[in-house]
This record gives C-alpha cells, sequence and structure tokens, in this order.
C-alpha cells in the first residue's frame, strides 16, 4: 500500500534531467547564431556549453557573442532559448513509478516554477498531460506566486479534492519545495539525482523534507 492518496511533484530534475533542457536550448541557439555569423553550430555550442560550466546561465549569451565577436539581439537569442521544442525524456523510475501510480488508480499532480512558456513546452515533450490529474505552473499565477507560496500549493490540492495530509510533494531542491508543504501539513519528500544545481544543497531542518530517497521506486512498498 502506498502511504498517501495523492502524490504531488516538482518537474525539474524530479521527473527528468533539467540539463538534458538545457542542452537542447543551447543547440537551438547555437543553430540560430551559426545561421547568421560566419561560425558553423561546431563552434557555437561547445561555447555555450564550456561557458555555462565556467559560470552558470546568467548571461551566457552575451558573454559568448561578445567572446567571438558576434553581434546579434540577446532577447532574440532568448526567445530562440525558450521556445524551443526540447528533445527530453523521462527518468526511468519517473516512468515506472507514474504508471504505477494510474494502475493503483492514485491520483497525482504536477507543481512546476518557471517562464509559462518554457514550462509547457516541457510538459508536452514529455507528455505529462494526460499523466496528472492537475497540473499548476506558477509562470500562469504570476512571479509572485510562484514556490514556496501557498497558493500553487493550495490549488492543486483544491482540484484533487483532498486533504493536505492525505498529500505528499515530491521535489529536489530543498530552497522552496517543502517549507510550504509542510506548513500545510502535506508530506515531503526529496529526490537526491546525480546530476542537477541542487543536489548537493542542504539547508536548515524546516527546508529539508520528511524523508529523502535516491529513486522514485523507493516509495513502491516491496
Amino acid at each position: 500500500m502506498l502511504d498517501y492518496k495523492a502524490y504531488i511533484f516538482d518537474l525539474d530534475d524530479t521527473l527528468y534531467c533539467e540539463h538534458e533542457y538545457v542542452k537542447s536550448g543551447f543547440k537551438a541557439v547555437a543553430e540560430e547564431i551559426a545561421s547568421q555569423s560566419n561560425y558553423s553550430i561546431n563552434d557555437v555550442y561547445p561555447q555555450l556549453l564550456a561557458m555555462w560550466k565556467e559560470s552558470g546561465r546568467g548571461k551566457i549569451f552575451d558573454d559568448v557573442c561578445k567572446m567571438m565577436n558576434i553581434e546579434l539581439d540577446i532577447a532574440h537569442l532568448v526567445d530562440v532559448y525558450r521556445s524551443n521544442k526540447p528533445i527530453i525524456s523521462l527518468y526511468e523510475d519517473a516512468q515506472v513509478f507514474l504508471n504505477f501510480l494510474k494502475e493503483e488508480r492514485v491520483k497525482a499532480a504536477l507543481i512546476t516554477d518557471g517562464n509559462s512558456l518554457m514550462q509547457w513546452s516541457k510538459i508536452k515533450a514529455l507528455n505529462l498531460e494526460g499523466r496528472f490529474d492537475c497540473i499548476v505552473v506558477t509562470g500562469d499565477l504570476g512571479s509572485d506566486f510562484w514556490k514556496p507560496h501557498e497558493l500553487p500549493y493550495k490549488k492543486v490540492v483544491e482540484c484533487l479534492n483532498m486533504s493536505y495530509e492525505q498529500c505528499v510533494y515530491i521535489g529536489d531542491n530543498p530552497n522552496k519545495d517543502f517549507i510550504t508543504a509542510s506548513k500545510l501539513g502535506m508530506g515531503t519528500v526529496r529526490i537526491i539525482r546525480d546530476v542537477g544545481d541542487h543536489m548537493k544543497l542542504t539547508l536548515s531542518k524546516e527546508y529539508e523534507a520528511d524523508r529523502n530517497i535516491y529513486s522514485l521506486l523507493e516509495l513502491i512498498d516491496k
């Protein structure tokens, strides 16, 4: 038997590897830069990856264009990145666990932070729309209502017609995923993957989950 009546998931680095989304977006941007310069995609893409590894995603397009002496509209490159149709796939354990919940007729929902266009493109690329009873993209609500704001959690629980105590929230980022869910009375589980921006992050107890796991399959009772 499962411990909860409803399982609510984060998306990025919980159900799929966000680094794969970043790489897919960088390829689209590299193709765009190559089409408007004397460089090839094989020149540009490695530079984007190297700059990302060195200094993160902040102003990567500005920095690479400056380094390669390319004059392009950075806002346009950001739009290319955001509108890219990503090539991404679910983690194997996520695929198995979501199938398991469906077979057991257990409700499932999704709360994901970020730009609406980007997050919905991920959801569509992963074919997730039909796999959840409720999906909340906080970008649709406005930036003031991103996690850890209570609103997305409340909207999902109302949609599921459950109490908070019947729900568990599963995510990867202790900065924002668990503190509100815990205060509302939900169970919390942190998935720690091999790859991800927050996997080595440790915060004070109020920000951490009730339980840490390394595979979603740990949630299936043997």
